[in-house]
């Protein structure tokens, strides 16, 4: 019987975290970075009671997850099939240390925005 792969869920979180981070990063950049230092949108937009609120709500601390989470499975995936292109070819350890490494924040983060909580 032929065994069956573990690939395709980490491609997954790679095209989810790739995606999210195409469509989501430059915005949140902007925003953050540009936009409201500079005035272009009012600076009660992100004052830290409507944040705060917002990471209250459940909808809010789900996509906090799901920027956070899918951003360092994306980058886990880019840097273990990167290794290549610097001359550390793909082993076990490698791949653990990557793919470990965003399971573990995964997880902290989860803990931090669920349990913990604001």
């Amino acid at each position: 019987m032929k065994k069956r792969s573990n690939a395709p869920i980490f491609w997954a979180l790679f095209g989810g975290g790739g995606m999210l981070s195409a469509l989501t990063g430059p915005a949140l950049i902007f925003i953050t970075g540009l936009a409201i230092p500079l005035g272009l949108l009012p600076h009660d937009m992100m004052s830290y009671p409507r944040m705060l609120a917002f990471a209250q709500n459940i909808f809010g601390k789900l996509c906090i997850l799901a920027v956070i989470i899918l951003f360092l499975w994306h980058a886990a995936h880019r840097i273990f099939k990167s290794l290549h292109d610097v001359g550390i070819h793909p082993s076990p350890a490698s791949k653990m240390a990557c793919y470990g490494t965003a399971f573990i924040c995964s997880v902290l983060a989860i803990y931090a925005v669920l349990v913990v909580g604001f």
